[in-house]
């Protein structure tokens, strides 16, 4: 293992939407929380306003971990009816729409149902910043989309080895069993050595595509993206590690990350 300092973020909620190609009335959703998603939660934290510098947020890197991949939802939206003309749609020459005309239909896609946990790492100072706008934020969090509020505390620490956390933290699944193992789906953004020692099969060294969510910026005129390496493994984890839904999960993540009591001099590791 790398031994990396970082931080483990939870990214649960009813619904996520982390946009990959959205345009105009049409908006996606990746299956995964993207980089743009996730820096955008920690701009948003740490009180960025849209048009402020995130050369610094950029240089962090992102592993995802799925626990629960979640349903492919689609909603029916209507934009722009019974609004003034100044405020209706603008069309691609730059004009407003007629009044019979200025209703347009969105279809929108969500993850239902999903828990995704991220590990974050960079350098020290900027993780520490966003620890601590993420225990305080300036500005509430969301996954992906303003409607989409997470469930609970997005933070659940600051760890000398985070990769090594992501792997043991327990899995948001239903039980499975003392026995065995369960395939658990990682996306990063940089090859995925250094989940494991040990690996059989395709050990995520080589990307697997492009994704366009690297953010530039994210001002509401000049938005920009550039596209990156996507990398993806499948670990097969052991199957005591799902620990149910709900209360029963929750207590199982307290418990794994609550401090361990020093163990006496000289007693056995």
């Amino acid at each position: 293992m790398s031994g990396e300092a970082g931080l483990l973020l939870r990214l649960a909620g009813p619904l996520q939407s982390w946009g990959e190609r959205s345009k105009f009335n049409e908006r996606d959703t990746a299956p995964f929380p993207t980089r743009s998603g996730v820096i955008g939660l920690l701009a948003c934290a740490l009180g960025r306003r849209r048009g402020e510098d995130i050369g610094d947020l950029a240089r962090l890197s992102l592993t995802v971990r799925a626990d629960r991949p979640g349903v492919r939802l689609r909603d029916l939206h209507t934009v722009g009816g019974g609004l003034p003309a100044r405020h209706t749609v603008t069309t691609a020459e730059g004009k407003k729409r007629p009044a019979a005309a200025a209703t347009l239909l969105s279809h929108r896609y969500y993850l239902a149902d999903a828990v995704f946990t991220a590990a974050l790492t960079g350098p020290s100072d900027i993780l520490q910043a966003c620890a601590a706008a993420l225990r305080e934020p300036f500005w509430p969090p969301y996954l992906g989309r303003r409607s989409c509020p997470p469930e609970g505390p997005v933070l659940l620490g600051e760890f000398d080895d985070v990769q090594q956390h992501l792997l043991e933290l327990p899995l948001a699944r239903p039980h499975q069993g003392a026995t065995g193992t369960v395939p658990v789906v990682f996306h990063g953004d940089r090859p995925l050595t250094h989940l494991a020692t040990v690996t059989e099969g395709f050990d995520g060294s080589d990307p697997v595509g492009q994704v366009n969510d690297d953010p530039l910026s994210f001002h509401p005129q000049r938005r920009a993206h550039q596209s990156r390496a996507r990398y993806q493994r499948t670990l097969h984890l052991p199957a005591d590690r799902c620990q149910g839904l709900g209360a029963d999960y929750l207590k199982a993540l307290a418990a794994h990350l609550a401090p361990r009591p020093p163990r006496p001099e000289g007693s056995p590791a």
